[in-house]
């Protein structure tokens, strides 16, 4: 059970997961994307996770703090082996500002959930093979 409020958890599920690979798309929670499929091919991966490091537990913060945020993930992903393409989360209502965010080829849904806890966040996206992506709830 989410301790998220429904606009919140809405806003989450409508929410435009860009990912600025080339070519770009955009990653929408529940909906196989075959870019995605694509991708996790090229990359021999099975899985995929979807971060971001901004707006601490939905609290908006300013934009240098999230640069900075953003900066320490990407570090994290690659200390770990990773490779990341850069993205950005987008409130389609135009409400909540974009969210820099990163795909991550590879990382499982225990090594993503740590990460997204470690960057104090609500919620993050996680697919599996299928490219399906879904959205993680962390309160």
């Amino acid at each position: 059970m989410s301790t998220l409020g429904r606009s919140t958890l809405i806003a989450y599920l409508e929410c435009s997961y860009e990912v600025h690979a080339r070519p770009a798309f955009v990653l929408r929670i529940g909906e196989r994307s075959r870019a995605l499929a694509a991708l996790l091919a090229r990359e021999a991966a099975d899985c995929a996770a979807y971060l971001s490091a901004c707006n601490p537990h939905g609290e908006l913060v300013a934009e240098a703090w999230n640069a900075r945020a953003t900066q320490r993930l990407r570090r994290a992903v690659e200390r770990r082996g990773y490779g990341w393409v850069a993205g950005c989360g987008r409130d389609l209502a135009g409400v909540w500002p974009g969210e820099a965010s990163v795909l991550v080829p590879g990382m499982g849904l225990a090594e993503a959930t740590a990460m997204a806890r470690r960057f104090a966040q609500n919620a993050f996206v996680w697919s599996a093979a299928d490219a399906r992506p879904q959205l993680v709830l962390l309160r």
